[in-house]
């Protein structure tokens, strides 16, 4: 008898606190305040919660039309200022808003649980559709594309991205200065522009440029590149900007000694020396 007296007790607490839990259960539960757009709801928690199973997305939707969110307010009035960002909503896949949300702002021990928003919740035709939901950059690079941001970057993360200058508007392909800041070092400090002529737009190094196969700048003739290279040209050079070096004196003393060539120096004269090296030998001219 003790016993069944024992088990009626017990099952009528049990009875009890189940019928407060849905009397009052913002007072048993104690999830937690709701957040401030939700406070007209603060105690009616069936209003987000079915009985016996908790949030339930179908009546988030009640009051929250899909096709609004972002948009206009749950009242049906246009937003002054439509949340770009969060108006994506009508383009999941899923209409699953306890995935994302949570409206308490009291113990976060089913935050853990909940998805991170992830880009592969929207449809296709959205994903590529970036500046719908994100603003575009502003710099340099990005100001001068005229491609999509799929073509750079993964859904996944802004970083790392997988540019290639090849992607470019061609008016700006060459113009490396535009988003590239100038070497400042002795060489470069010489040159403006025309990077493409050592440089390749896969990476900086290593460069083509090695002055001594073509030409030894030893300390006779340690000049600026402008002197041989005429308007930073670095595809041609001349040498009749020095010395007695004019085409008529030139010609003059070749053509003694029956050089009918005499339009590319280096071919011969690969250093200061007076004398042509052959064969890419020669001896150095001998110094006072």
């Amino acid at each position: 008898m003790t016993r069944r007296w024992l088990l009626a007790l017990i099952s009528i607490n049990l009875l009890a606190l189940l019928a407060l839990v849905f009397i009052y259960p913002h007072l048993m539960v104690a999830p937690g305040a709701l957040v401030a757009g939700h406070a007209d709801v603060a105690g009616d928690c069936f209003a987000c919660h079915a009985p016996l199973r908790g949030a339930d997305s179908q009546r988030c939707v009640a009051c929250h039309a899909v096709p609004d969110i972002g948009l206009r307010t749950t009242k049906g009035v246009a937003m002054a200022t439509p949340a770009v960002k969060v108006s994506f909503h009508q383009d999941l896949i899923e209409k699953d808003c306890i995935a994302c949300h949570t409206d308490h702002a009291g113990p976060k021990l089913t935050h853990r649980a909940r998805k991170p928003f992830s880009h592969t919740l929207l449809q296709v035709a959205s994903r590529e559709r970036c500046e719908s939901c994100h603003k575009a950059p502003t710099n340099n690079v990005h100001r001068d594309l005229s491609v999509g941001c799929a073509q750079c970057h993964e859904t996944g993360g802004w970083t790392p991205a997988t540019f290639d200058h090849a992607l470019l508007a061609k008016a700006v392909l060459n113009r490396c200065e535009g988003c590239h800041k100038a070497p400042t070092d002795s060489l470069h400090r010489q040159i403006q522009g025309n990077c493409g002529q050592c440089h390749e737009q896969q990476r900086w190094k290593p460069a083509t440029f090695d002055h001594d196969k073509l030409f030894l700048l030893d300390d006779d003739h340690n000049a600026k590149c402008v002197t041989c290279h005429v308007n930073s040209d670095y595809s041609r050079y001349t040498c009749y900007g020095c010395h007695e070096h004019t085409l008529a004196n030139v010609r003059e003393e070749h053509e003694e000694e029956g050089i009918r060539n005499f339009s590319n120096c280096v071919e011969c004269h690969r250093s200061a020396d007076e004398e042509p090296r052959k064969n890419g030998g020669g001896k150095r001219r001998e110094r006072d």
